[in-house]
């Protein structure tokens, strides 16, 4: 695969990536992945309109990847391989083309999968539409510069493959979030890692540190002094630096860490903060929320046990 489909140092030329191939076959996540990586994208353009959109300005002169198949408006494969032949003559752009294939049974598998109807079967049945749509698209096949078979390939596995086909050597960050909740307030919707607290000892029923918060030093220290805090706050650690280089390698881009405890003010507080702490020691560059830390301390919201 040659340097100009890879994503670029700033330049004169524009690169550009058309990709086409078979309905189901990945198009999208591979769309979805390069803007990820900091192209520009565009899905189910029309074709016919291409030249159009590549003659308007383009300052920044970004990557731009077009997605297109048997679905799009006015699409002729030959007549776009001829519009391709036309615009790759052009000095200011580097253009490809890539196809993503994809065997007819797994093709079938995926949509019995997913109960969507074939966008050429018209009512006939599931195999006709796809054999109808790869005799068009046989001659975008033949003249791709790419082809990638997505047979084998579970939607991760593709989204890798692209990141290594695409990705800079720049390697992209993982945003990380570490917060803090009261599940008497409810559980954090979104949270990938949620550990709970509860087994320590509760500041709150201590009463010169009722009105504290785990960002307080006397509470700190009377959490530190609990004989589960150590050894559980080391393997949740251990875990977490296991997790996040694994996250990090399947292309994931969000990870949110959650510390609870039943108010959300003292013993999350104090951990998250101290793992937030930690994980900026290895490089990375935790957020760090307290969701409930400004709720009012009450005791009838610590003695609930949920």
């Amino acid at each position: 695969m040659s340097s100009s489909t890879r994503l670029p140092n700033p330049s004169d030329k524009q690169t550009i990536l058309l990709i086409t191939g078979l309905a189901g076959g990945g198009k999208s996540t591979a769309l979805q992945v390069l803007e990820d990586l900091g192209w520009e994208t565009i899905d189910n353009f029309p074709v016919r309109l291409l030249k159009g959109l590549l003659a308007e300005p383009d300052d920044h002169h970004g990557p731009l990847a077009i997605g297109f198949d048997s679905r799009t408006r006015g699409f002729v494969p030959n007549d776009v391989i001829t519009l391709v032949k036309d615009l790759t003559q052009l000095p200011q752009f580097e253009l490809s083309t890539m196809f993503i294939d994809c065997s007819s049974g797994e093709l079938e598998r995926r949509y019995n999968e997913t109960r969507r109807r074939h966008p050429m079967a018209h009512g006939r049945p599931l195999q006709d539409g796809i054999r109808a749509e790869r005799e068009l698209l046989e001659p975008m096949r033949r003249w791709a510069d790419m082809v990638i078979d997505t047979s084998e390939f579970a939607s991760n596995q593709l989204q890798q493959h692209i990141r290594e086909l695409f990705g800079t050597n720049v390697e992209q960050p993982m945003t990380v979030t570490v917060s803090s909740f009261g599940f008497a307030r409810g559980m954090p919707p979104l949270a990938d890692l949620v550990f709970d607290m509860r087994f320590l000892d509760n500041p709150h029923w201590i009463d010169e540190l009722r009105e504290q918060t785990g960002l307080d030093a006397p509470v700190g220290d009377h959490i530190r002094k609990d004989s589960g805090f150590a050894p559980a706050f080391e393997r949740i650690r251990d875990l977490i630096m296991d997790l996040l280089p694994r996250y990090a390698a399947q292309g994931k881009s969000y990870v949110h860490i959650a510390f609870g405890c039943t108010g959300g003010r003292h013993r999350s507080v104090f951990t998250a903060d101290q793992m937030g702490k930690l994980l900026r020691g290895e490089g990375f560059s935790p957020t760090i929320l307290h969701r409930n830390l400004g709720s009012r301390a009450t005791d009838a919201i610590e003695q609930m046990k949920r």
